[in-house]
């Protein structure tokens, strides 16, 4: 009896606890979809840096040559101060310590300077310059202004035939001005040129000026100025009318103005020529006299029938400055240098002004 209600006690339990029913068989979830690879971000690609404009380019260009023309002058700065040899120091000063009877002997004896430049000195039978400066009247004992001596051409000349009892003023910028403006190149050339040799340029003297503001400050104590192929810069600049009157100034009375420049074809349109570096006689000749001097002289010295006056870069294209280098040198070089007008001007003295003669005031009636 125990056994049966033990029995039937522990099938309740089990009954009671039961068990899990068999589970119900469940499909598998799919697999998620597979998920593309998320890509590393591509960076944006740089900005492309803007095309430069005509003008930037040229700038570029033109501060590039510039730097050129620095190293080159530094070169032949060096080149230069290691040319002179105690004889030729020797020599220069006995050129300059000689007092000369007249212009053309000075400027004789300087040609003749066996311590000149080779390349200065090829190039007198295209500058004359006896004849030239004789033909403007050049004296020995003159206070003589050189305007815009470049790389001295004419100073290496002028300077020791003045020594002894004239004088000589170049005119200059400022060799401490902004290294990226060619004006500062061209003074520190000129001061360069000016310390290679003492005998021959230390009684010269620098007036430094700016070319966009003409000021010579000098009133009436000049006797000759001297413009040697640089009046196609000043209409370039429109400061021509300007350099005209400062000189005109600063001239005597009587005083001399030495133009020597390339000569445009007589229809020129100076405008436009100047651009190239010429300049048509006719309306140089009725510039100047606008402006206070009268045509005393001129000569045909330092013209050439062979230069067309036509190159697409200007004089330049010529000797000495060959600007197309090996470009048909040969054929600029059997040109020679341009052609050239040599005009002698003087100060005018001006009339004075008249003045009206007026009749006396009437004697008033009693």
């Amino acid at each position: 009896m125990r056994r049966v209600l033990g029995a039937v006690v522990l099938l309740s339990i089990l009954t009671a606890c039961g068990s899990d029913p068999a589970p119900v068989p469940v499909s598998p979830a799919p697999p998620p979809p597979p998920v593309a690879p998320i890509a590393a971000e591509t960076p944006p690609e740089p900005a492309k840096p803007l095309e430069p404009t005509p003008e930037e380019k040229k700038k570029a260009a033109d501060q590039k040559e510039l730097q050129d023309d620095r190293a080159k002058m530094e070169v032949d700065t060096k080149a230069e101060l290691a040319r002179w040899t105690p004889e030729m120091h020797a020599a220069a000063k006995a050129v300059a310590d000689k007092a000369y009877p007249s212009g053309k002997a000075a400027i004789q004896a300087a040609v003749a300077g066996k311590y000149r430049k080779l390349a200065n000195a090829a190039r007198d039978k295209y500058r004359h310059p006896v004849e030239t400066l004789d033909a403007l009247g050049f004296k020995p004992n003159m206070t003589v202004l050189e305007y815009g001596p470049g790389e001295g051409w004419y100073t290496e000349l002028l300077a020791p035939a003045l020594a002894k009892n004239g004088k000589l003023l170049v005119t200059t910028g400022d060799p401490n001005g902004p290294i990226d403006i060619r004006a500062t190149l061209y003074a520190q050339r000129t001061r360069a040129m000016l310390a290679s040799s003492p005998e021959l340029f230390g009684k010269v003297e620098s007036l430094q000026i700016d070319p966009k503001a003409p000021k010579l400050g000098a009133d009436a104590s000049l006797d000759m100025v001297l413009v040697m192929r640089e009046l196609h810069g000043m209409h370039n600049s429109h400061t021509m009318p300007a350099w005209l009157a400062e000189i005109h100034r600063a001239l005597k009375p009587g005083g001399i103005l030495g133009i020597e420049e390339h000569r445009a074809k007589a229809d020129a349109n100076p405008d436009v020529s100047a651009k190239n570096g010429y300049l048509p006689e006719k309306w140089c000749i009725e510039q100047i006299e606008a402006a206070g001097f009268k045509l005393a002289g001129k000569s045909e010295i330092n013209a050439n029938a062979k230069d067309t006056k036509d190159y697409a870069e200007g004089v330049w294209a010529l000797p000495p400055s060959f600007t197309l280098k090996d470009k048909d040198h040969d054929k600029y070089a059997a040109i020679g240098e341009s052609d050239r007008m040599t005009l002698k001007f003087v100060k005018a003295t001006p009339k004075a002004p008249v003045v009206p003669k007026t009749a006396p005031p009437a004697t008033p009636k009693k």
